[in-house]
């Protein structure tokens, strides 16, 4: 009855917005997902390759931290298995490579053919 044409384009035009207002609505959302994925997701993956490098370059005479805090000596390592390390003079436990948290020292090779 006292409606203005004004009015009426308006309350016409609000019902049918389109893609616009969906990709609008959903921008939030998106902008959420790419801050997550560079700070939190994409380190997580570069300290998960970091390890898993650090675990397969174990090798014989290095200085290993376990998971549990125990440092020891390793004295047998075969690639994909597990490790033997002295913890100790004479005792010698086996580990799961996996449990090495940290190496904290590498042992240098032994060069055999060096000329005295």
């Amino acid at each position: 009855m006292f409606v203005t044409p004004a009015y009426a384009q308006a309350a016409g035009a609000a019902p049918g917005g389109g893609i616009s207002d969906i990709f609008i609505q959903l921008m939030p959302i998106l902008l959420l997902v790419v801050i997550f994925w560079f700070l939190i997701f994409r380190p997580q993956q570069k300290r998960l390759k970091a390890q898993q490098a650090m675990l397969s370059a174990i090798r014989r005479g290095d200085t290993v931290v376990t998971t549990g805090g125990i440092i020891g000596k390793v004295t047998k390592a075969v690639d994909g298995e597990d490790l033997e390390v002295e913890i100790a003079q004479g005792v010698k436990v086996k580990l799961v490579r996996g449990m090495v948290a940290d190496v904290r020292s590498k042992a240098e090779p032994v060069n055999d053919n060096k000329p005295a």
